[in-house]
């Protein structure tokens, strides 16, 4: 079975669609059909229903899905086992990260690595850090420096690297941006402009509310921290963003009895044998005075 019919058949299965899967693959949509019909000639069974322009799988192609994964792990292992026998620094890194990590946290940590090790061909994908896990989960990436998410974390281990303070901003057109502190009850009158409430730091926020007893107004929500602050400057709501995206556009409040932070680090996959890229990544990482 060859791998690169089977991950064509893995991206046409993720999109429901040979066009996204052509897209995602940088091919044409014809290669990405030519693969699949390869791939079930080998099997001999259909692996799609192509009904119109509706794509889904057979039977026999939810019971292949489920072993795409190994099948990748397999291979990733084999691969990582002859670069080992070599002692080399080389080969793929799949890594993810959030664009606020990627901006203000990594640059450092990144030249010094592509110095250090030229031959690793690092691929990075932002990513919401709940998206993160979930690929780490599956097997997709190796590692990633994202928020840290609270509670259940089954499969991955975790390491922080940084405390993020959050502080509540507002523009200074805002009604509160005359205001020092305020309380919890008085900021609830008020709409909010954050991340979704489904994202780590939207639950950090949402937490807060939840514990007073207050009902938090939400008049929109991106995950874009950059559009946040915009948001917030032109006075479309207060937003909760890192100290550090502070700025002259913006108050910042203290909320009485109140204290926002995250936890930004280090997450993969406890059952993975990590690569020597992988290791080395994490080195950095671990001492950033070497940056």
């Amino acid at each position: 079975m060859d791998i690169a019919n089977l991950r064509a058949f893995a991206a046409v299965a993720q999109h429901r669609s040979f066009s996204q899967a052509a897209l995602q693959l940088h091919l044409t949509q014809p290669a990405v059909s030519k693969r699949i019909a390869v791939l079930e000639d080998s099997l001999n069974i259909a692996l799609f229903d192509r009904i119109g322009r509706q794509v889904e799988l057979t039977e026999a192609g939810r019971a292949l899905l489920m072993r795409v994964p190994d099948v990748e792990h397999s291979l990733r292992r084999a691969e990582q086992a002859v670069h080992d026998l070599r002692g080399d620094v080389t080969g793929p890194l799949r890594l993810a990260t959030s664009h606020h990590i990627g901006l203000h946290r990594l640059p450092p940590v990144l030249s010094h690595y592509q110095e250090q090790y030229p031959a690793v061909q690092l691929a990075i994908e932002f990513l919401d850090s709940e998206q993160a896990y979930e690929r780490l989960r599956r097997g997709d990436i190796e590692l990633a420096v994202v928020t840290l998410g609270p509670g259940d974390s089954s499969q991955l281990c975790s390491e922080a690297l940084w405390d993020d303070p959050l502080d509540i901003m507002v523009g200074l057109r805002h009604p509160l941006a005359r205001r020092h502190s305020i309380s919890l009850k008085a900021l609830a009158d008020y709409p909010a402009v954050l991340p979704g409430l489904d994202t780590f730091t939207g639950r950090i926020v949402q937490q807060h509310f939840d514990a007073a007893g207050e009902t938090l107004q939400l008049r929109m929500a991106t995950n874009y921290l950059e559009t946040l602050r915009m948001m917030a400057a032109v006075g479309l709501g207060w937003t909760v963003l890192p100290r550090t995206m502070a700025s002259e556009e913006l108050h910042c409040l203290r909320v009485k009895g109140t204290s926002l932070t995250r936890t930004l680090g280090l997450v993969y996959h406890q059952e993975r044998s990590l690569t020597r890229s992988a290791r080395a990544f994490i080195d950095i990482l671990r001492n950033p005075s070497a940056t």
